[in-house]
């Protein structure tokens, strides 16, 4: 893949819908404003929006008050839902905080779960939230609490039937080969519980692989020395659930706070076309780098899950 530079300034949109859509995906990740371009892609033409949007009053780069980030992201949502097809989806990565000021100073802040329902109220369908647990999470001291070792998923997707691919993330059931044929064999397979729960192994285990449920264990990464890469990395693990899960090959997938690239690295390489969008120039720029260099992350992330 050959790798273009970026011009001096922002490139201009393209006058027509079909046009900035085929930009966005020649180019891997724009520079450019996303409250401009994400008008601008055809409606219905896009099968995955999987970002990590700046989180509320946390990096440099972006200072966003929880109390207005309600506010400031709704905007974006509308042009995404617009863009989004009838079985395409909208997933965001999303950190809680502790509130520095105001009344709420010292106590969780409910922003993201304001997002929630304000995006319910857009006309999104919440379907799921995830918990992104991280093995190796960075120790801090936040007054009376322990370190933040979680993060949260939302899947929202705009029609009643999202494309949803639970095979493409199965996980390795952890027993032997010879106990899965054994339990494929298995006629009665339903075990009931005192307590009136029961499951079909038999059903299961056909399937090839575990469900791997709503928490996902990836390990952070950390690429901060290597060039100009970003100081809010996502591990490539993160990103390849949600791609796979959630677009199909050949679907369009779209990151409009793309970051250092490595949502379009993933899903590029996974067979889906993807392009994004990221406001500062020098993420931008390492974005394409990474993205012409199939490099999606400094250690790959993994996926971890139980049977």
């Amino acid at each position: 893949m050959q790798l273009h530079a970026l011009p001096t300034l922002q490139p201009p949109i393209p006058t027509t819908s079909e046009k900035a859509l085929d930009f966005l995906l020649s180019e891997g990740v724009t520079w450019g404003d996303s409250s401009q371009w994400l008008t601008k892609p055809p409606a219905k033409s896009v099968d995955l929006f999987f970002t990590s949007p700046p989180y509320a009053d946390q990096r440099a780069y972006s200072r966003i008050h929880p109390d207005r980030y309600v506010e400031w992201f709704l905007p974006f949502a509308r042009a995404m839902y617009d863009a989004t097809k009838d079985s395409g989806s909208l997933v965001i990565n999303i950190k809680n905080r502790v509130a520095k000021d105001g009344p709420l100073r010292g106590q969780r802040h409910p922003y993201v779960f304001q997002l929630v329902i304000a995006l319910q109220n857009m006309g999104w369908r919440w379907i799921e939230e995830y918990i992104w647990q991280k093995p190796n999470a960075i120790p801090g001291k936040f007054g009376p609490r322990t370190k933040d070792a979680f993060e949260h998923v939302f899947h929202f997707a705009r029609g009643a039937k999202p494309h949803f691919d639970l095979n493409a993330v199965r996980v390795p059931y952890r027993t032997t080969p010879e106990e899965i044929e054994r339990r494929k064999l298995d006629t009665n397979g339903r075990r009931t519980t005192k307590a009136g729960f029961g499951r079909d192994r038999v059903s299961t285990y056909r399937h090839g692989g575990a469900d791997p449920g709503n928490v996902i264990a990836v390990s952070q990464t950390y690429n901060q020395h290597r060039g100009v890469a970003h100081t809010a990395p996502m591990p490539e693990g993160l990103a390849e659930f949600f791609v796979k899960a959630m677009s199909p090959v050949g679907g369009v997938v779209i990151d409009p706070f793309a970051g250092g690239g490595t949502t379009a690295v993933v899903a590029r390489r996974h067979g889906r076309r993807a392009g994004g969008l990221e406001l500062h120039e020098e993420f931008a720029v390492e974005a394409r780098r990474r993205i012409a260099a199939d490099e999606a992350h400094d250690t790959p992330g993994s996926l971890a899950g139980a049977s």
